[in-house]
């Protein structure tokens, strides 16, 4: 069975990070796109060599020849849209974040649960290269058993126009960049350490720029034992160093950076190695080539909604959207 998709909301994400990456993956192929703005759909089917473009979601979820659906359109349209794509059978790719909130993706996961339609999240980066290093060597224990894991992510504001970009508006991206770039280092957390036993934060406004929160702190204590800390600040002073993420175990310490390519660092007794990583040309072709085996039946799901709605619950707790 070939995979034929159909992508809801073909926008700036679509265009070199995911779209190209479906025709390359074997027994896999763009066959449609939708967009709201029929001259944008009709010129990016146009420019990719897409056979059919529409200007209504549920067209092309009604198409007879899409078979998989990838919605990437903002976050407050991925619940309603990933409901009627399970409910017209037809299996989900969901951007990330996979919802506005956890209840949200709650109602994905029971959705696609009681009819058994398959729903991945495109928490891309547990694929790449990169991460698949750090993986291995936790996996190897290379670092003897994991103690603590610390990140921190301070970027300073960027100032933008008189239009306020979606994604610091709560009502569509559900938060502000805590919510546009967490999901991608919170899941890596659960890839790696599994799921979480407690977790609990704080959030605030520090620079007053727009209404969503701007600095996050958030603990959770893994059911392995591991303990992360985490804090996120988009109001802060340049810094002239990459953010990094360290992990410490009983035997050395793993240190790489989830946004900057620089190589994975590990440092034990026996010294430092350090594994270096060429940027790729699709993020997401990684994923896509463990998705389509999935949805045709061949592999177990990569990304489970229900660890993206874990994910979804620890980024509620951290900004107080909902208890823990």
């Amino acid at each position: 069975m070939q995979i034929a998709w159909g992508i809801i909301g073909c926008g700036d994400v679509t265009e070199v990070k995911s779209g190209p990456a479906f025709n390359k993956v074997p027994h896999s192929k763009l066959v449609a796109v939708m967009r709201r703005d029929a001259a944008k759909a009709a010129d990016y089917a146009r420019r990719h060599g897409v056979p059919r473009w529409y200007s209504n979601a549920q067209e092309l979820i009604a198409d007879p020849e899409v078979n998989a659906i990838y919605i990437a359109t903002p976050p407050d349209s991925h619940e309603t849209y990933a409901l009627q794509a399970i409910a017209a059978g037809k299996p989900v790719y969901i951007e990330k974040p996979v919802t506005l909130d956890a209840p949200s993706a709650q109602r994905i996961a029971d959705a696609a649960s009681a009819s058994g339609v398959k729903v991945s999240v495109a928490h891309y980066r547990r694929r790449q290269p990169l991460f698949q290093k750090v993986k291995s060597l936790l996996d190897q224990q290379a670092i003897g058993d994991v103690r603590t894991v610390e990140l921190r992510f301070y970027k300073p504001h960027v100032p933008f126009g008189e239009s306020l970009p979606w994604r610091l508006d709560p009502a569509i991206s559900g938060g502000g960049l805590f919510h546009d770039l967490a999901p991608h280092q919170l899941d890596l957390m659960r890839y790696f350490f599994g799921p979480a036993k407690e977790y609990n934060g704080m959030a605030t406004n520090r620079g007053g720029h727009y209404e969503a929160d701007d600095t996050v702190a958030g603990q959770i204590l893994f059911g392995n034992g591991v303990l992360f800390n985490g804090s996120w600040c988009f109001a802060a002073y340049p810094r002239t160093e990459p953010n990094l993420c360290t992990i410490n175990g009983s035997d050395g310490i793993i240190t790489f950076s989830i946004f900057d390519l620089e190589p994975v660092r590990l440092i034990t007794a026996a010294g430092t190695e350090n594994f270096s990583f060429a940027p790729l040309q699709h993020v997401h072709q990684p994923l896509i080539e463990a998705v389509v085996p999935y949805f045709r039946g061949e592999g177990d799901n990569p990304v489970p909604i229900e660890e993206a709605v874990e994910v979804m619950q620890w980024m509620d707790a951290f900004t107080k959207k909902s208890s823990a």
